[in-house]
């Protein structure tokens, strides 16, 4: 799949109005996530929220909101040899709307793509064939769950699992609990509770050991500053970064270094 043009959550107000007679041109992917109308073809149809369909070309198609926005997000491709084939392999219905329960997990991949398209660095086009084939095979799962609650439970099963492998492995990157809660789609509160009953521990928890593991590598590895190491690992304060380093190792950091 060669993307065109890419959207991650974009929200529009009732009055808009996608109206193409002729279709959109292109192979268009949506991930629909609030109540909308849709004809297709010239009938019309209601789209719940959490719902995808995999627009034509040449498929006459006109959507708005059915409440008060219209939010979604939307990929512009073209078929590369055998993406036809592989479509119709995984049974993914074109023209369409398939309610799916839950787009989480699939919208991140989207906004993934998005990131890298916007980039436009060497390898972009490859970088962003492989998250499709992943969005593909993420998706053609989901078409044949047929228990959506339980696929809802299983994708935020493995959304929280991706979660705490990147907080190891990017500790600097992550923010605040609230942008955690608001990127899996939840509440702050049940977003913490969640974490801890799978894992056993609480969020920032496992947010401050995965800096202090970092920093300690740091300091064993590299000759940067203390505060150099602070930045690194997501302090933006020096001295809270080596009072939270004490507590958890016993030693400050040029303590800890002097005894490598």
């Amino acid at each position: 799949m060669l993307v065109g043009a890419v959207g991650y959550n974009y929200r529009h107000r009732k009055d808009f109005i996608m109206d193409c007679p002729h279709g959109v041109g292109c192979p268009l992917i949506l991930l629909i996530k609030e109540p909308s109308v849709f004809v297709i073809n010239g009938i019309e149809h209601r789209a719940e929220k959490n719902s995808f369909i995999l627009l034509s070309p040449d498929t006459p198609v006109k959507y708005h909101a059915a409440e008060e926005f219209y939010t979604d997000d939307w990929l512009y491709f073209n078929y590369e040899q055998g993406d036809n084939e592989k479509f119709e392999r995984l049974d993914v219905p074109k023209d369409t709307l398939v309610y799916l329960g839950n787009i989480d997990e699939l919208s991140q991949i989207i906004r993934s793509v998005a990131y890298e398209y916007q980039l436009m660095k060497e390898g972009h086009e490859e970088v962003t064939r492989y998250y499709m084939e992943i969005f593909l095979l993420k998706l053609a799962r989901q078409l044949k769950c047929t228990d959506k609650k339980s696929c809802i439970i299983t994708d935020r099963n493995s959304r929280f699992m991706q979660l705490r492998a990147y907080i190891y492995a990017m500790p600097e990157d992550i923010a605040d609990v609230g942008s955690m809660a608001w990127d899996m789609g939840i509440s702050r509160s049940s977003f913490q509770h969640m974490y801890k009953k799978m894992f056993g521990v609480s969020v920032m928890t496992d947010v401050i050991s995965a800096r202090m593991e970092r920093a300690s590598q740091l300091l064993a590895t590299t000759n940067l500053s203390v505060r150099e190491v602070a930045e690194r690992c997501g302090y933006t304060n020096e001295y809270g970064f080596m009072k939270r380093f004490k507590m958890h190792f016993g030693k400050t950091p040029t303590e800890f270094r002097s005894m490598l």
